[in-house]
């Protein structure tokens, strides 16, 4: 990891990012205790894959300050309000910098080692907090105004989309400037299931952490935990079994398929199509009745462990695996018939809020949002894990950038994933499902980073040891974060009712976002 000095370190990344690395894979705030506080930054060559960690650190504790780097990848905007909520770096240059998870009237930033817990007992009343958009400003007399919107003007027709019921797409809020019907601008809020998962992760030891992940992108719950499985194992030469290799790859494919099922659901029930949104639930179920027979869950996933797996396969995994690809390989026709082919569906999808190839990058927006826009950006090719640099399978990648297109994408990506399971199912090794490790788990001082291609993109790791029994830091690179940030993006022009077929098909899970 290089070490950049802070008022050095815009003109260095900016050189960097004019030397190819147009992806900022991750951003991650710190608190380096006497050392002070700063900033981790993951960068990547898209064009080559190549990998570079860059991290600066301020010695001011009381008004620590760096510079933006919104200027260079949109991506940060978001990161570095998380980074500014939590640890109470002020980015110079930013345009909007204020907390993006708390309440406005949290005292303090709970991420540092010195917080002081107490300062925030819970509070047993209904008053909402000042709206985090409003600033206001001290007079020479001494008297406070509320100074205007700073996100809005005064005139401006705003309305909110949000929170939704937490059965739905999750407790978001967006603050949407109208004209008529055309959303001229969407300003996010996020927060409303902020569970600080990452701040207990440092109290826990590191298989107590597993269960965490879980409780992000449920819907990846797999897909989290071999990532953060095969962070530690990386960290501590620990090789697991190609027979566990194996499990794993065909268990992340079935997540995969398992959330792209109600992606299409979902969708399709918010366009107003219902018989479609029953289909793809009845098949779903399908797949939880085989993750439940090995796994002992259906939604929620405590399977994978550091050095293997939990349990070996359910006697009948293989014969129930290929019995649902042989159902859903035609099903899949039906659903082509009864929602895509539909003159309706093209109409509210095709063309409707488009996302340039720059933007994905600029912004971090991996997955099937990423490559609807033409970018090639699967961690299972970029980089190959487990089973992925032996078996044979495409990249869905599509140019068009619109909400057809990333409906499209995922529905490819299915078939894919049909094909990789295809060529595992009949070949799994013999061998052990778990590793011999230490009772007390320790991981070697360092600094590591792994990653997996989750159901919406890029899931991953970072991980910071002292050597301890329990991570110094780990942070969770969010799949979401970079998709709810490219909504105003790509909402603005677009009418009221398009945001919701632009929000179905980016397809943001939102306690992955909240972490």
């Amino acid at each position: 990891m290089t070490f950049i000095e802070p008022e050095k370190i815009h003109q260095a990344l900016a050189e960097l990012r004019a030397e190819g690395y147009d992806f900022l894979r991750s951003l991650t705030g710190m608190d380096w205790g006497e050392e002070g506080l700063g900033v981790v930054y993951h960068l990547e060559k898209t064009a080559t894959g190549e990998n570079k960690a860059v991290r600066t650190v301020t010695p001011h504790r009381e008004n620590p300050e760096l510079p933006s780097v919104c200027d260079i990848w949109k991506a940060a905007e978001l990161n570095e309000r998380e980074a500014y909520d939590f640890f109470g770096i002020r980015f110079i240059g930013h345009p909007d910098m204020r907390r993006l998870y708390l309440r406005e009237d949290w005292i303090g930033h709970p991420f540092r080692k010195d917080y002081d817990e107490s300062l925030n007992p819970l509070r047993m009343t209904n008053e909402e907090p000042e709206d985090a958009t409003q600033h206001y400003e001290e007079l020479p007399d001494g008297s406070v105004i509320k100074k205007r919107d700073v996100i809005f003007a005064q005139d401006e027709y705003i309305i909110n989309i949000g929170p939704q019921h937490p059965a739905t797409h999750g407790v978001l809020r967006f603050r949407v400037s109208l004209e008529g019907e055309i959303i001229k601008k969407l300003d996010v809020h996020c927060g409303y299931i902020h569970r600080g998962i990452e701040k207990m992760c440092e109290s826990l030891t590191y298989p107590q952490t597993l269960a965490l992940t879980d409780r992000l992108d449920y819907l990846s719950a797999h897909h989290n935990r071999h990532a953060l499985c095969m962070c530690i194992e990386k960290a501590m030469g620990i090789e697991v079994s190609e027979r566990v290799q194996y499990i794993r790859t065909i268990m992340d494919e079935l997540q995969r398929i398992d959330s792209h099922l109600l992606f299409f659901s979902c969708l399709c029930m918010d366009l107003g199509a219902l018989t479609a949104f029953f289909y793809g639930f009845r098949d779903r179920e399908k797949i939880l009745d085989i993750f439940e027979a090995t796994t002992g869950g259906r939604l929620i996933q405590n399977y994978n462990t550091i050095g293997g797996v939990q349990y070996d396969i359910a006697p009948d995994f293989v014969q129930k695996v290929k019995e649902f690809i042989a159902w859903l390989r035609p099903t899949l026709r039906e659903y082509h018939e009864v929602f895509t082919g539909n003159i309706i569906a093209h109409g509210r999808l095709e063309g409707v809020g488009t996302l340039s190839r720059e933007d994905a990058i600029s912004f971090g927006a991996t997955g099937g949002t990423g490559r609807a826009s033409g970018w090639a950006c699967d961690v299972r090719k970029r980089h190959p894990y487990a089973m992925y640099g032996k078996v044979d399978f495409k990249e869905i990648v599509r140019t068009e950038g619109d909400s057809f297109a990333r409906y499209m994408v995922r529905m490819e990506e299915i078939v894919e994933s049909m094909n990789i399971i295809e060529q595992l199912i009949d070949n799994i090794p013999e061998g052990p499902f778990q590793e011999k490790t230490k009772a007390i788990i320790k991981v070697p001082e360092g600094s590591y980073y792994a990653a997996v291609e989750g159901s919406r993109g890029e899931f991953g790791v970072f991980l910071e040891s002292r050597g301890d029994k329990y991570p110094y830091r780990l942070k969770f690179r969010s799949t979401g974060l970079p998709l709810v940030s490219i909504m105003d993006t790509v909402c603005q022009g677009a009418k009221i009712a398009d945001l919701i077929a632009i929000g179905g098909t980016v397809d943001y899970v939102v306690p992955d976002i909240d972490r």
